[in-house]
């Protein structure tokens, strides 16, 4: 997210871009989910610690856990009494976190977030470039991670995590700090705005799409795809494809859970279903840089629901060419604009009414809010 990019430890990046950005996750935990947080900070001082012991050519000693090498370095002197204590009360608020089942506070996220603060400063001044400058301490945002759900975060905190832990093997064999920021420079994890972290991947004959966690679990209309559309019933009536959770990992071979359907289904589907993730993604996006709007969506197309358009009565007077749609509605008692779906595609499911009856709606309804905006 481009708004993001100035957020507190963005100041870490020319020496470590995963340590910054795993820090961004760690302070969107803080208020999100204190427990997520003071787990995954171990990693974090696990990793300073590693650098540490690269720096002070002590690698052929190196310990594999935590514990024994914070004790490595408190011997040898390399560390400060302070420095000591906080990266111990991380380290054991951590397990804790990790094996308790009791509820964590704010409050131990926030001393957590304070010491890492401490060892960041101490690393930094120590071992970091002397052009490098620790701003001042600022207590994080109450409001940062309060869209990002604690298991997203759990998913982002791992997968830096993953990228840390391959950085410091590649450390211990002795690769230079210059070779392995160039190995992993372009798999480091983007800013995502809440909701687009890639929860699992899909594939179809060599080709892959991601999906973002807040399709998880989303119910695949079938309507929604459009030369998919029956494929999608039928699978649907075997207990298959009805939500995105349901697809095989490979659509390769999903047309033998039907009769009478094809490889070619696998594969429209498959082409389908990215543009579907893409649509979604645009209006993601739009109802968080929108907040609290409503819209109407028709594929990739959208109109804003304003309140002068939500009151337009649903007439043959008001939009034509649409009879046997506005009838069945008013029969349902949905009367007016403001009544009508989010998704407009699902009034396809009326008798005698298909997709490009839909269509003549949506038109007639982005016209009408051209009009009474000018």
């Amino acid at each position: 997210m481009d708004n993001n990019e100035n957020y507190f430890y963005s100041f870490l990046e020319p020496l470590s871009k995963e340590l910054a950005k795993l820090a961004y996750d760690l302070e969107n935990s803080i208020y999100a989910s204190p427990r997520t947080m003071l787990t995954h900070s171990r990693v974090f001082i696990e990793n300073i610690l590693h650098k540490v012991i690269v720096a002070e050519s002590l690698i052929n000693q190196s310990p594999s856990n935590l514990k024994e090498r914070l004790d490595l370095l408190n011997e040898r002197g390399y560390l400060t009494e302070e420095i000591r204590n906080a990266l111990h009360h991380i380290r054991m608020k951590g397990n804790q976190a990790a094996h308790n089942s009791r509820i964590f506070r704010y409050s131990e996220a926030l001393i957590t977030w304070e010491y890492l603060y401490k060892i960041v400063r101490w690393y930094v001044e120590v071992y970091g470039p002397i052009h490098l400058t620790v701003p001042d301490y600022v207590d994080p945002n109450p409001l940062n991670g309060q869209a990002y759900e604690s298991s997203e975060l759990e998913v982002r905190l791992k997968e830096m995590e993953n990228l840390l832990l391959s950085s410091m093997q590649k450390l211990t064999d002795n690769t230079s700090y210059e070779e392995v920021a160039s190995s992993i420079v372009d798999t480091t994890q983007k800013f995502e705005a809440p909701g687009f972290t890639s929860i699992r991947t899909i594939s179809y004959k060599g080709n892959t799409l991601e999906v973002p966690y807040f399709l998880r679990d989303a119910f695949l209309l079938p309507q929604r795809f459009d030369k998919s559309t029956t494929f999608l019933i039928r699978l649907g009536a075997e207990e298959q494809a009805r939500i995105m959770s349901e697809l095989p990992k490979d659509l390769e071979g999903l047309h033998q859970y039907v009769k009478r359907y094809s490889e070619k289904n696998d594969k429209t589907f498959f082409k389908e279903l990215k543009i579907y993730i893409e649509q979604e993604k645009v209006r993601r996006q739009l109802q968080i840089q929108r907040p609290g709007e409503l819209f109407f969506f028709y594929q990739d197309d959208y109109v804003v629901v304003t309140e002068k358009l939500s009151n337009i009565p649903l007439t043959p007077e008001e939009f034509h060419s649409i009879p046997s749609l506005l009838k069945q509605l008013n029969k349902n008692d949905i009367n007016i604009v403001g009544q009508l779906p989010q998704e407009l595609v699902i009034l396809a499911k009326y008798e005698n009414v298909g997709i490009g009856t839909v269509e003549k709606l949506f038109r007639q309804l982005k016209e009408r809010q051209t009009y009474s905006e000018e």
